[in-house]
């Protein structure tokens, strides 16, 4: 006859059952929570501080810390409310130029954007499915303009384009005329993918890496041709990388300033140069806000893509 030893009641509530992770001390969490407030104030008074200032100040909250800039600057809408007013909105939202500018940086983006990742995509797929020492060498040329300062790179690309720029000296040789494109959207364009390529090369291409080999052989064993198995398998495998790879190109060439400035054309212009044009030439910051924050709300936009892409990634791992 055997008898089996059980552990005390007591015992059997103290101690957790395996797997189980034990919650963590009050002290514990204190010590993370104070570990974690250095960085989070830091960015609450050099950012977020000034971003609410901004923003009050664009729907003519003018007292406080407002009170200098709205003193110096014109055509400040004052609230003639305790929430403030719309009135400098409505302006900017009426303004013939501010609409343009609007319309170009929101197709310069796009443009810019699709060109540099259909490039990224190329290189990274060429790198992926062919290798060898041309994709390696391709793949290199691309993170060239990593290093090259965005100054120096927007003033050579708008002499490259210009009156008596490389193209039209060549072009002239043989008696043919090339377009200039100095000081045209087409230059800021080809600026654009020029500074923004590098990054977009390196996610996309370290995305395409991560496609396993046997899925792309089991693709073609199933009679999958070369575009089927881009488009049905390593594509959509690579999709986070390829969507973050989107979402800061385009919010860094919506908010574009020394490309746009360089070699864009006076009117119409992107707002990274409006901005500036209106808060130092014109003298009228509190339109300058506004077209910051209307900025802002569209790289909001493109950023819910970049925390969609994230959650999904996480989804898939177990973590969410």
């Amino acid at each position: 006859m055997t008898t089996t030893l059980q552990k005390p009641a007591e015992l059997q509530q103290t101690v957790p059952p395996a797997g189980v992770p034990r919650p963590k001390r009050l002290g514990q969490r204190a010590v993370g929570f104070f570990m974690a407030l250095p960085p989070i104030l830091l960015i609450a008074l050099f950012v977020g501080f000034p971003i609410v200032l901004a923003f009050g100040f664009s729907i003519g909250l003018t007292g406080g810390l407002n009170h200098t800039i709205a003193t110096i600057g014109q055509n400040v809408h004052e609230a003639d409310a305790w929430w403030g007013t719309l009135a400098a909105y409505q302006e900017m939202f009426t303004n013939k130029r501010f609409l343009g500018d609007l319309l170009v940086t929101v197709i310069v983006t796009l443009v810019s954007t699709a060109t540099v990742i259909f490039l990224a995509l190329g290189i990274g797929l060429y790198l992926k499915l062919k290798g060898g020492r041309m994709a390696r060498l391709l793949s290199g040329l691309a993170i060239v303009p990593l290093f090259i300062p965005v100054v120096i790179a927007s003033w050579a690309t708008l002499t490259f384009y210009s009156g008596t720029g490389f193209l039209r000296s060549v072009f002239a040789l043989f008696g043919l005329d090339f377009p200039i494109w100095a000081f045209t959207m087409v230059t800021v364009i080809i600026g654009s993918v020029w500074t923004s390529l590098p990054f977009a090369v390196l996610m996309v291409s370290s995305g395409l890496q991560s496609v396993p080999n046997a899925m792309i052989e089991a693709a073609r064993d199933a009679g999958a041709g070369s575009l089927r198995t881009i488009v049905s398998v390593i594509v959509p495998m690579a999709a986070v990388p390829i969507i973050i790879a989107t979402t800061f190109t385009a919010i860094g060439i919506v908010g574009s300033f020394t490309v746009p400035y360089f070699t864009g054309p006076n009117s119409p212009n992107m707002l990274g140069v409006d901005m500036s044009n209106y808060f130092s030439a014109f003298n009228q910051p509190q339109q300058s806000a506004v077209m910051a924050f209307t900025v802002f709300l569209i790289a909001s936009g493109i950023a819910a893509l970049y925390v969609w892409a994230n959650f999904r990634s996480a989804k898939k791992q177990g973590k969410v």
